[in-house]
């Protein structure tokens, strides 16, 4: 579905970090080029190797790593991206992207791309309500930046309240909304390629959903599953008929 985009996640550091790796695993498995960039703090709370083994892609962190192909790294992927997005983004970063401070490789590449950018902040309940975070978050999306509400929960300090990265689930749905157009898959249960609460289809609800890489009409639909399969007409309209409303009752957007 994700085939020739290019994902660019930024990871800092939270306690929610760890996420990141399951929200990584199912871009891949989508056909994405997904890399990641940490802040030296995120690294506290997950290893760069994690990231590495999942997107078979270096992980960077060091702005002046001599271990790189020859090109100015953090320009290069900024041009490559398709889409952007920092998750979980503590205060720290949150701060420095609204005031155009870039003093490592995360802030360094997203201050020089230019495609869709999407920040999810994470943090304690307080730090996300002080005015000054409020205010550097009006700024981000006054440059056009898409600011993700936090959930309200249980933290990890111990208080309750908003500041939670959401779910995985939750992510890759706007990256999929972003890139694969209006159809996008949100939580159902189940346990189809990728991790838990994406919806599940068999070989055709397969390829149909590959179909979708592009905005198609029932009738486009159907045409191209007779291309495909040795069907008749009214096998294929079953058959896509039953993929839509499947997707449907996922919540799927728009169908």
């Amino acid at each position: 579905m994700l085939k020739g985009k290019c994902v660019v996640l930024g990871v800092t550091g939270s306690i929610a970090a760890y996420k990141i790796a399951y929200l990584a695993s199912a871009l891949v498995k989508q056909h994405a080029d997904v890399h990641v960039i940490m802040t030296e703090n995120a690294t506290n709370f997950i290893n760069p190797i994690t990231f590495e083994t999942l997107t078979s892609n270096k992980c960077l962190v060091d702005t002046f790593d001599r271990n790189f192909q020859f090109n100015v790294e953090h320009v290069a992927l900024a041009k490559r991206a398709d889409i952007f997005m920092v998750a979980p983004a503590s205060a720290n970063v949150i701060g420095k992207m609204a005031n155009g401070i870039a003093d490592d490789m995360l802030t360094t590449t997203i201050l020089a791309a230019k495609c869709p950018k999407y920040v999810s902040p994470a943090m304690n309940t307080n730090m996300f309500e002080n005015p000054i975070v409020q205010d550097n978050i009006k700024k981000l999306e006054h440059y056009g930046f898409h600011i993700i509400d936090p959930a309200s929960g249980y933290l990890a300090c111990g208080d309750t309240g908003a500041g939670k990265m959401p779910e995985p689930e939750t992510l890759f749905s706007y990256i999929m909304k972003e890139l694969a157009g209006r159809y996008v898959v949100l939580p159902v249960g189940g346990e189809p390629e990728g991790f838990q609460g994406m919806i599940q289809m068999n070989v055709t609800g397969g390829f149909l959903w590959e179909c979708l890489s592009e905005e198609r009409t029932k009738q486009e639909l159907i045409d191209l599953f007779l291309e495909k399969y040795d069907a008749s007409r009214e096998d294929a309209e079953a058959d896509v008929n039953t993929f839509i409303e499947n997707l449907s009752k996922a919540g799927i957007l728009e169908v």
